[in-house]
């Protein structure tokens, strides 16, 4: 059986997060799981004394489309690391005129509607329903939510994200639908399963969503050079904020339901 050196903190980056550059002493392992290859190769490094392991959700290059990321062995492969707590990084398009491009949210809720994903661990003959009524870990929050005000990052510490299924965006007609039936704050591709898998393995779980445009309701012309430099600029926003969220973090959450999501989950 092989062993891993243990980590105190995992960080699955999206998109325009392929290298954390916030390591010292870092090196890549390749972590072999029962449900085959991660994503990319898993860079270890040391982030203020803490060992931190850091996963590019779509590979170097961005190589790998949100529908066919593994998400079951990139979520297996950082538990068998021993990451405790899980600060996952996205790309997100608003929904509110009130998120603007730049902004970062912390979601609190989310809303599944993808189609086709390995949504469990679970799949018999040991079966469980895990619940996801406060699907992130409050405490992580918290430290992320502190951070980014304390860094001048504008921060919105609460949003539900409607997670699609991709790689298409949407129509006008269903970003409406998302905007003002659902009434959803921001709109990503990866979110779901990855928190839910997270919660099975009780991992302490939360997202920094950066807002890089207004969704297709907003009826607002994007052009892709808007989008690059927003990207840009969330991108050396968030490492900042992953450094100082590091840094910050206790040797044990202080509220969170995620810890002990099996205890009543298990049939």
């Amino acid at each position: 059986m092989l062993s891993y050196e243990k980590v105190d903190v995992a960080i699955i980056g999206g998109s325009g997060i392929y290298d954390p550059k916030i390591f010292s002493d870092s090196k890549e392992i390749k972590v072999y799981t029962p449900y085959g290859d991660t994503s990319d190769l898993i860079t270890i490094g040391t982030v203020e004394g803490k060992k931190v392991a850091f996963l590019p959700r779509h590979g170097r290059r961005h190589r790998i489309p949100p529908h066919k990321i593994n998400y079951r062995a990139n979520l297996w492969a950082l538990h068998e690391l021993g990451a405790k707590w899980v600060i996952s990084v996205s790309a997100v398009g608003s929904l509110r005129m009130d998120y603007k491009p730049g902004d970062f949210v912390v979601p609190d809720q989310f809303i599944d509607m993808t189609k086709g994903r390995q949504y469990t661990f679970f799949d018999g003959p040991v079966v469980a329903h895990v619940s996801m009524a406060d699907p992130f870990c409050n405490s992580l929050r918290k430290v992320i939510i502190g951070a980014a005000r304390d860094l001048g990052i504008n921060t919105h510490p609460s949003g539900t994200y409607i997670c699609i299924e991709g790689p298409r965006f949407s129509t006008r007609a269903e970003s409406k639908v998302w905007k003002e039936v659902f009434k959803a704050d921001v709109i990503g591709m990866t979110l779901v399963p990855e928190v839910n898998l997270a919660c099975e393995l009780q991992m302490c779980y939360a997202t920094i969503a950066m807002v890089t445009d207004y969704d297709v309701f907003a009826d607002i012309p994007v052009t892709a050079e808007e989008v690059t430099k927003v990207m840009a600029e969330n991108t050396e926003k968030a490492r900042k904020l992953l450094y100082e969220v590091i840094k910050r973090l206790p040797d044990k959450p202080e509220e969170c339901s995620c810890c002990n999501s099996l205890k009543t989950a298990l049939v």
